[in-house]
């Protein structure tokens, strides 16, 4: 009569067989460390590339709608856009929109930069006093725009954090002077680090008075007068901002005296977090997919490998069933070889998928990162991926005939 073996005994058998052979089984395990790793790892990229995403929003400033010319064809076809949103807009929204609370107008050009034998290239945006709350920017030293910069068209600059760097390395930029377009400016004041929105590094930046930018470095145009790169708007609070974003529109719209479709675009912080989201989202599941690919190969290998064994190890299976061994006990021996190597390659993979997320996070700006529960979902996967792919294996040496066997010994 067959005598039933113990898990414990079935455990230590599998464990005595996988290291008897420590290069197969090495090797065997090597689809499911690197399937499991690249699930970590792209998991994680994916998940930073979102974070980053939406703390490059967030610098956008809180309760902000964003006016821009041309729609979204427009923007599909590339073309450029509509000079057709004017300052008398900017106005006419902070005058007759009530549920809003600053409006700051902004043109936005790309100059030639030059201090002394230095030139850098670099956007020089002309502002209004307003922008330093509207758009939650604060100044490390000196001082911000005023209304009378304003009114009497001074020439007068804010730098970006980083372009204070570039040019006047650890020496003080207030006080000095910088070309732009053959035109001097006096350096008034260095804007705290901000940080980068959608590419774009705004620590580099110059901010000048709006006035001065059209009277001498863009000029007007003849058709629209003070033609505007977009307009930044501040809502009273966030239970507004719905509402600012529809009576906005409409002012726009009867404005621009339109019929049929909108040449302008109201944008809020809201709708371009759902955009990054909907595809740091599909990027994140995509590269999770990706990995899952990875770790379906490695199962493939556990299966192959184990197919393999059984053939080599057919008299031993033969000659276990001829003193008494129980299919069942075959068949859970395999498969906990299977699962053994399935888990401890997922282990391994683990530890080598947070490895690589940390030298991201070190090495480059994006903020890598992997939930617990991820983590523990993916070693189990790997686990049910040795169960699954060990059952034919298993089965195959669980079904063979000891007296076909043991013919070859």
């Amino acid at each position: 009569m067959a005598s039933k073996v113990s898990l414990k005994e079935l455990l230590l058998m599998s464990i005595k067989t996988l290291t008897s052979n420590k290069l197969r089984s090495s090797l065997t395990m090597l689809g499911i460390v690197i399937g499991n790793a690249s699930v970590i790892t792209l998991l994680g990229v994916g998940k930073g590339a979102q974070k980053l995403a939406t703390n490059q929003l967030s610098n956008l400033g809180a309760n902000v709608l964003f006016v821009v010319p041309g729609n979204n064809d427009t923007r599909r076809r590339g073309v450029a856009f509509p000079r057709n949103l004017t300052l008398k807009d900017a106005i006419a929204i902070r005058e007759q929109v009530p549920t809003i609370e600053q409006v700051a107008p902004q043109i936005s050009s790309s100059q030639i930069i030059q201090f002394k034998s230095k030139s850098f290239s670099s956007t020089v945006l002309g502002v209004t006093p307003d922008f330093l709350t509207v758009r939650s920017f604060d100044i490390a030293k000196g001082r911000f725009i005023t209304n009378k910069d304003q009114s009497t068209a001074k020439n007068v600059a804010i730098i970006g954090h980083e372009l204070n760097n570039d040019l006047f390395l650890n020496d003080s930029a207030l006080g000095k002077n910088i070309r732009i377009k053959d035109q001097s400016f006096q350096i008034i004041g260095i804007m705290e680090p901000k940080g980068a929105v959608f590419g774009s590094n705004q620590d580099k930046n110059i901010y000048i008075p709006l006035k001065t930018m059209v009277n001498k470095i863009t000029g007007k145009d003849p058709n629209y007068g003070i033609s505007l790169s977009f307009i930044s708007i501040k809502a009273k609070d966030s239970k507004t901002i719905n509402a600012a974003k529809f009576q906005v529109t409409n002012l726009l719209r009867q404005r621009h005296k339109i019929i049929k479709d909108d040449d302008f675009a109201v944008r809020s912080q809201k709708d371009a977090l759902s955009i990054v989201t909907t595809i740091t989202g599909g990027l994140t599941l995509m590269l999770g997919a990706i990995g899952g690919i990875s770790l379906l190969v490695g199962g493939i290998g556990i299966m192959n490998i184990m197919l393999v064994s059984v053939s080599e190890r057919t008299e031993e299976i033969g000659l276990r069933k001829a003193i008494g061994a129980r299919d069942t006990d075959i068949l859970l021996q395999f498969l906990i070889e299977s699962l053994i190597l399935a888990a401890l390659g997922g282990m391994l993979g683990t530890i080598l998928g947070l490895g690589t997320i940390n030298a991201i996070k070190i090495t480059t700006s994006l903020p890598a990162n992997i939930e617990t529960k991820v983590i523990i979902f993916t070693v189990s996967l790997s686990g049910s991926i040795g169960l699954i792919f060990g059952v034919l294996p298993a089965k195959r040496a669980a079904k063979l005939d000891p007296i076909v066997a043991l013919r070859s010994l």
